[in-house]
């Protein structure tokens, strides 16, 4: 019999021996600790864990006994929690308009098994990216959108990602602003990629405003979509430096392959339950190698 796998992500008060009181907790439940990372914020008082244990495979907690015990250790020290199980790859929907270099990078990468999911579909509001949908053998959604159908292509798309099971929201270039509604269905479920070094430059055409301002530096940045355009919790950013014989043009396609990398850590760290989001922060624990 496998030994049952699980990570917990854990946030609390910053308070003296929590370390020892969740590592006796796993082992008293006869878990071996495989690995073990720690912040604290000494601004804020709070701190934040993510452990990932293995059972004795003679003692298997179901998941509502483990649920149970932990969360009277979680009363005690007012704890914030969340715990995976392992067990299945989580379902990925993708989501784009007319950009293809993102979706991509994230369906090669999934069929060379860096990705530790399956893309379940790739939805778009137009037609033109359904050929690498279905290079890849991914089941493309075309759902057009305009101003006075948005809220019934909305409703439509929270129907069929609930109906399919999915997991997680990629907003790989989808050139739509999500209503607050549908942003609350899937809370801390849907990441965006921002073609810009956030905050600088949000909005659209961010690389022909950096050409006129003379930027030395560009970037990307991956976020959680929040009410707050462009301002949710941050995942993942990266730059690259330019000069002044950078044009509009070549700006985007430098830019274009930070995007691709930093998507690419952004739904990887998501899936691998590295992330804890505290407000508007993401606090993200680097891979150990599992």
């Amino acid at each position: 019999m496998k030994p049952q796998i699980v990570t917990f992500l854990i946030k609390c008060p910053d308070q003296k021996g929590i370390i020892a009181k969740l590592t006796h907790f796993f082992f008293q439940e006869g878990f071996n600790i495989i690995s073990s990372q720690q912040y604290t914020n000494s601004e804020s008082k709070k701190f934040f864990m993510r452990i990932r244990c293995a059972s004795d495979a003679t003692v298997l907690l179901s998941k509502e006994q483990l649920h149970e015990r932990f969360s009277r250790l979680a009363q005690a020290y007012q704890i914030t929690w969340s715990v995976d199980f392992g067990r299945k790859k989580q379902k990925v929907a993708i989501l784009v308009s007319h950009t293809s270099h993102n979706l991509y990078d994230l369906l090669h990468r999934n069929k060379e098994g860096k990705l530790n999911c399956e893309v379940a579909m790739v939805v778009s509001n137009h037609e033109k990216l359904k050929p690498i949908a279905d290079m890849f053998g991914i089941p493309f959604y075309y759902r057009p959108v305009t101003k006075e159908t948005k809220e019934t292509q909305e409703a439509e798309l929270i129907r069929l990602f609930d109906e399919q099971g999915i997991d997680l929201l990629v907003m790989a270039r989808y050139m739509q602003i999500l209503s607050s509604g549908f942003i609350k269905h899937f809370e801390n479920r849907i990441i965006n990629i921002h073609h810009s070094f956030l905050p600088a430059f949000q909005g659209a055409n961010p690389y022909k405003r950096a050409y006129e301002r003379g930027v030395k530096l560009i970037g990307a940045t991956a976020h959680y979509a929040t009410e707050d355009l462009d301002e949710g919790p941050i995942i993942e950013q990266g730059v690259e430096r330019v000069t002044h014989e950078s044009t509009p043009n070549s700006l985007k396609k430098i830019g274009a392959d930070i995007e691709t990398l930093v998507l690419a850590r952004a739904v990887n760290s998501h899936l691998n339950n590295q992330i804890i989001v505290d407000g508007n922060k993401a606090i993200v624990f680097p891979e150990t190698g599992e």
